[in-house]
């Protein structure tokens, strides 16, 4: 071999070694698209989904790109975004599990189960009780995968056109609610609801339905809902500490790269804490811009909320007699709720307590 072919050939054969490992380290590109089960107007629950859109490219230099869609643009609003990522139609979509209890009621222990988790406690159980790995082990066999991407915090109890003085006012009332609480309503004789979101406000002017609730004061405000009911209801027993769910199609979160399942992780995680801080800045100056426009703000009567209690056990105690699966997730969160709930009692209850007192003293 000429000394100058021989130069060329290893000038050839070190650009390949060094090219290699860039090669290997290259991340790939993937374009997803998001439904939303949300509308663009709520700007929280809507624009979480578009926060795990940019945090995802930014994190991934624009290689893993997530397209975002509202709830009606590609999929209608509500379950049809969770069908569509489970048929493979969308990657992936933003939404609350329990509005799939029409598959299996089990759908529900990935939002909120009534008189259970607040936010705090749900994202431990999620973490590090066990309750995660539980129910994507469920989930897998609608080929789906969950990871935790938002929560609201403790929801209002909704707008009513009447005020409520004893479980007999409930007889009757076409109330629009989410998840397992119209199921145990209804045995109270409410009318349960499922309308989207885009729907509350118009069903309630036009008196399709009598009550509704949605979220709370700051996305409650944006529905305009104040303007057709003026008896604003709280505690949301049913939605305590109400998860939203980043649901990714299994065959598609199994073919993705270890780098862009932990980034998707990471993203989902801080998008929960995000969400939370949003309502908690946005809820306070909302709820007393509410009352101004003449919201009557009442605590649900304690006889309700005991006929609420007793109906929740009940309903628990039918599903989970034929249904191994919920059972089993029943007993793992309201155990993990029963044991935090006596830290509460000690640490934050105490605290919230002494604040409100100090507050009303100086007012």
């Amino acid at each position: 071999m000429k000394r100058r072919e021989f130069l060329a050939a290893g000038t050839a054969a070190s650009a390949t070694m060094l090219a290699a490992p860039a090669i290997a380290q290259s991340n790939p590109t993937i374009n997803w698209r998001l439904a939303s089960a949300f509308p663009s107007s709520l700007s929280t629950l809507y624009g979480t989904a578009k926060y795990i859109r940019e945090r995802v490219a930014e994190a991934t230099d624009n290689e893993f790109q997530i397209q975002t869609f509202a709830a009606g643009e590609i999929v209608p609003g509500g379950g049809a975004v969770i069908d569509a990522v489970e048929s493979g139609t969308v990657e992936c979509c933003h939404t609350c599990s329990y509005y799939a209890i029409g598959k299996d009621p089990v759908f529900a222990f990935g939002t909120c189960m009534p008189f259970g988790l607040n936010s705090r406690q749900a994202d431990a159980w999620l973490r590090f009780g066990g309750g995660q790995e539980q129910l994507n082990a469920f989930y897998e066999g609608y080929n789906l995968h969950a990871l935790a991407a938002g929560n609201t915090g403790v929801q209002m109890g909704g707008w009513f056109r009447k005020e409520l003085k004893t479980v007999e006012d409930l007889r009757g009332i076409k109330f629009r609610v989410g998840g397992l609480a119209g199921t145990i309503l209804s045995k109270l004789g409410v009318v349960p609801q499922q309308l989207a979101g885009g729907d509350v406000y118009p069903s309630l002017e036009r008196g399709v339905i009598d009550a509704a609730e949605w979220t709370g004061p700051f996305d409650d405000e944006k529905l305009g809902l104040y303007k057709v009911a003026k008896n604003y209801y709280y505690p949301g027993w049913w939605d305590q500490g109400t998860v939203i769910s980043l649901m990714i199609n299994k065959e598609k979160w199994d073919a993705l790269p270890k780098k862009y399942q932990a980034v998707l992780s990471a993203v989902s995680g801080d998008a929960n804490n995000w969400m939370q801080a949003q309502y908690d800045h946005e809820n306070p100056a909302a709820l007393r811009r509410l009352v101004a426009e003449g919201a009557q703000l009442r605590a649900f009567p304690e006889e309700i909320m005991q006929a609420c209690y007793n109906a929740t056990t009940e309903t628990y105690e039918e599903i989970s007699s034929g249904n191994e699966t919920f059972a089993k997730l029943l007993e793992s969160m309201m155990s993990y709720r029963d044991a935090a709930s006596l830290w509460w009692q000690v640490s934050e209850l105490p605290y919230d307590i002494a604040i409100a007192r100090a507050g009303a003293a100086r007012r």
